[in-house]
């Protein structure tokens, strides 16, 4: 079953890489919107989970983020890090901004230690507000599956105006302050083959990193259940060849498996 979360603060829930995750979904909390319809998307596809609702009001998510932090302050529990996910691309919300501006206001009142993350698939970072924003949290985690934009057509399935060569020239821009994600996994979809482990898709993938030169990377693999089901998940050993080339290569690896 796939998850649909509720806008606009969910959790706290355990993270993989980031550890005890107090949630903010900026998106409506009775569908998806997104920019990318991703086949392992845990959310579903884009078109089984059309919207009705709003976008939360900026000052609707400050108001539940700042109850939610007095609670948990109240109870003893201590998030690790905010993080801005949820069902679909969080910098699509036109206060995208202010609202990390506000959160970070909060953060520093009530858990001055935890961080704030943002999960994109970075296909709005060409704008420079979105950079800037972007700039101005912890750790700002943005997905690059491959550098084969036939693949990213296949697997991630964003806009007809996406362009892996400007999303990697964006990430650039970051100038080394940036995370990047990259989802890896096996199976098929519609019949063709979705493996990206190979060094067919590894290799190049690697040469870009080191351009981008980001301060980490985090690799992964499936974790839930998926909208499509031919797909699996990639083996510990594939995970860790890659994060292998990603070390030979001078860079920080996070591997998920």
């Amino acid at each position: 079953m796939t998850i649909i979360f509720p806008s606009p603060i969910f959790g706290p829930v355990h993270s993989r890489r980031l550890g005890v995750s107090l949630g903010v979904n900026l998106l409506p909390g009775d569908g998806k919107f997104c920019s990318f319809d991703c086949i392992y998307c845990e959310c579903g596809f884009n078109a089984d989970r059309r919207t009705k609702q709003k976008l939360p009001a900026r000052e609707v998510v400050c108001q539940a983020l700042e109850a939610k932090l007095i609670e948990m302050q109240q109870s003893g529990m201590a998030p690790d890090v905010i993080t801005f996910a949820g069902n679909g691309e969080p910098t699509s919300h036109p206060l995208f901004p202010e609202i990390i501006d506000d959160t970070i206001a909060l953060r520093n009142r009530y858990f001055p230690h935890a961080k704030v993350s943002v999960l994109s698939n970075a296909t709005l970072i060409g704008r420079p507000a979105i950079r800037a924003a972007l700039n101005r949290v912890d750790n700002n985690i943005l997905k690059l599956d491959t550098v084969d934009e036939e693949y990213i057509r296949m697997v991630d399935r964003p806009g007809s105006n996406y362009s892996v060569d400007e999303i990697i020239d964006h990430l650039k821009a970051f100038n080394g302050t940036c995370i990047i994600q990259t989802m890896f996994l096996k199976g098929n979809f519609n019949g063709r083959d979705v493996d990206n482990t190979s060094d067919h898709y590894v290799l190049p993938w690697n040469e870009a990193l080191k351009v981008i030169a980001p301060r980490q990377v985090m690799i992964y693999t499936i974790d839930r259940e998926t909208p499509w089901h031919a797909l699996r998940k990639a083996t510990r050993e594939e995970l860790d060849h890659i994060a292998l080339l990603v070390r030979q290569a001078g860079l920080d690896v996070n591997v998920s498996y």
